[in-house]
């Protein structure tokens, strides 16, 4: 009779240098905002198709068509959270409501107090990406990112803010907040892109 497979073995692969997480730890920089339903808005801008700016009131935002997915968190400082459950409103849905003109190459995240993470087009638009309200069926908490937060599965967990209020298309890449302050600009935690001295020619914005 063959040995049972032990549970590492069931264990879905982690990136290089990761730790599985079981909770869900709160990290951020700086403050948690006050939320104020009344003067929130996600706005869509820069480099849009027609030119225009698109806003959504959180009223608004919250009826755009909500979608579930399964998918892990990769944090750079090396804990990951597998099979999470997130809903909310995929990037897809931004994209068809508020399409990028075609020179459009990059997207700027924006959330409160001015913090930003860039993200190439093709990665904002991959099909697991989506701004999440709930986290396993339940809002999120101010402290996880209520109302909004990024989900980027496939990137470093940087490259998905919490308290998410817009974004700006770009014709041409430039640094977020965290990889302005020496963080990889593509975060892909498979090849351990962690840091700005890591980056090879092309992996960030021309000088």
């Amino acid at each position: 009779m063959g040995q049972p497979e032990s549970r590492e073995a069931e264990q879905p692969p982690l990136p290089p240098g990761q730790r599985l997480q079981r909770g869900w730890p709160v990290t951020h920089y700086g403050p948690v905002p006050k939320f104020r339903p009344e003067r929130w808005e996600f706005r869509a801008f820069g480099a849009t198709a027609d030119g225009d700016k698109h806003c959504w009131t959180h009223e608004e935002f919250a009826a755009l068509p909500y979608t579930t997915v399964v998918a892990d968190m990769h944090c750079v400082t090396k804990f990951s959270m597998l099979g999470a459950e997130w809903g909310g409103v995929r990037t897809a849905t931004i994209l068809e409501l508020a399409p990028p003109a075609p020179e459009a190459t990059h997207v700027m995240v924006w959330a409160e107090y001015g913090f930003s993470s860039n993200l190439r087009l093709e990665d904002f638009a991959a099909e697991n990406c989506l701004f999440a309200t709930h986290r396993s069926g339940e809002l999120l908490t101010a402290e996880h990112g209520f109302p909004v937060r990024l989900i980027v599965p496939h990137l470093y967990a940087w490259k998905g803010p919490k308290w998410v209020r817009g974004i700006e298309y770009m014709t041409a890449d430039r640094r977020g907040f965290w990889e302005e302050r020496g963080y990889h600009n593509l975060g892909d935690p498979w090849r351990e892109q962690r840091y700005s001295y890591q980056e090879e020619p092309g992996d960030g914005p021309e000088l």
